[in-house]
Parts: structure tokens; C-alpha cells; sequence
């Protein structure tokens, strides 16, 4: 005698959790927490959430729009407070620059694809409102600071991306010691400009040239003027 299996209601399931742009940024930010950044794609996401690809392209219109939502989300994370500076502006800046720094900096894939990725949210126009309030009390003109937010956070991104991978990468300490070596064993009468600069070509701490290079910038930004500029 054969036993009729008792049919389960599709009723019974639970209900899949109804798709949302935040659910999905949220759910793609886990999985690069979890995998990293090249695991965060459509067919993954649709996978961790239970639907098809082409449901996601309806809240998001590719990859590179993901993840340019990955970053804005991690942008949260970004100390605007400047409370590490005191009440100099400078300093202030500085550390809200280097808190954006050492965001990317905990994620090497995502800071260079920060090189590329542009962020529209929340989270990345308080970053822009706050460098804008802060560059702005130095009394450069309005042109010079909208202009230097985007060096800085550019320059910013940079230095997160190239650091980053160096120290995640096994090689990267053999290559910067072949460049050492190849700087130091140049003939003076053939490179005669990087004989005369060693050893402070390479010389300094990376906290040291990150913290000149700051001020390079925003002495630079302050104090030259826009091409066209009335104010």
C-alpha cells in the first residue's frame, strides 16, 4: 500500500523579504565584509537574496553603480567630527581626511575601486558638506574651495588605495626594496639629480609624508587662485 505524502502549501514558506535598494547595499555590503569586493556582483547578490539577477537591476543599474552604493554606505563610518583636531581648522580637516583614509585603507579592493566609483548618497554629501564648511574658514575663495574638495578627497583615495595594497600584498615589500637598490646603485654622472636627493628620496615615515602632503595641498588650494575666478 503506497502512502500519499500530505502536499505543503507554498502558503507555509516564509515570505521572502520584499526587495529594497537598502536591502540590497546592505545584503552587498556583508558580502564584501564576508568575501571581499570582487564576490559583491548581481548574479552573488541575487543568490544571498533569493531572486533573480535581473529583480536587482530594477534598484540598481550595474556593478559599478553597486559599487559606488558599497562606498557611500562605508562613508558612514567616517568621523566628521574633527574632535582629534581641536579647534583649528586645519587640524580638524586633517582628521576627518584621515579618518576617510583609514576607512578605504581597511579595504584595499574598495579603495581602488574608490579611484572610479562615484558616490551620490547621504553619507558621501555630509563628507562633501563637511570638507567644504571646514576648507572653507581658511578665507579662500569659493571657487578654490569647491575645487579642493576634490583634490583632497582625491589625493586622499589615492594614498588609501596605493598603501593598502602594499600591505596586503606578499610582494610588494621585494619590489619596494629592488627600487631602494636601483636608486642607490645609479651612476652619478648619468642621474646626477637622484644622486644629489638620496637618501631623502626615500627617506621618511609614511604618518610623516602623508601629513606634508596634506599641507602641500591645502596650502596649494588656499593659495592659488581658480583660472576665471571673480572672487
Amino acid at each position: 500500500m503506497t502512502v500519499r505524502r500530505e502536499p505543503i502549501s507554498r502558503r507555509e514558506r516564509p515570505a521572502k523579504p520584499a526587495l529594497s535598494r537598502r536591502g540590497i547595499v546592505d545584503t552587498a555590503v556583508r558580502i564584501m565584509r564576508a568575501e571581499g569586493l570582487g564576490k559583491v556582483t548581481m548574479r552573488r547578490l541575487a543568490q544571498e537574496l533569493d531572486t533573480g539577477p535581473a529583480s536587482l537591476y530594477v534598484y540598481v543599474a550595474n556593478t559599478a553603480e553597486l559599487h559606488a552604493a558599497v562606498l557611500d554606505s562605508l562613508l558612514g563610518e567616517v568621523d566628521l567630527t574633527g574632535r582629534d583636531g581641536g579647534e583649528d581648522w586645519r587640524e580638524q580637516l586633517r582628521a576627518v581626511m584621515t579618518s576617510y583614509t583609514v576607512v578605504l585603507f581597511e579595504h584595499p579592493q574598495l579603495a581602488r575601486a574608490a579611484l572610479v566609483a562615484r558616490p551620490s548618497g547621504e553619507n558621501y554629501l555630509r563628507l562633501v558638506e563637511r570638507i567644504l564648511d571646514l576648507l572653507s574658514r581658511s578665507g579662500a575663495g569659493r571657487e578654490q574651495v569647491a575645487w579642493g574638495v576634490d583634490k583632497l578627497l582625491q589625493d586622499a583615495t589615492a594614498t588609501a588605495a596605493e598603501h593598502s595594497t602594499q600591505e596586503h600584498d606578499p610582494a610588494s615589500e621585494g619590489d619596494w626594496n629592488a627600487t631602494v637598490r636601483a636608486l642607490h646603485a645609479v651612476d652619478p654622472t648619468t642621474h646626477p639629480a637622484i644622486t644629489a636627493h638620496m637618501p631623502a628620496l626615500i627617506g621618511g615615515s609614511v604618518r610623516d609624508r602623508i601629513r606634508w602632503n596634506f599641507d602641500v595641498l591645502v596650502n596649494g588650494i588656499t593659495h592659488t587662485p581658480v583660472p576665471g575666478a571673480v572672487d
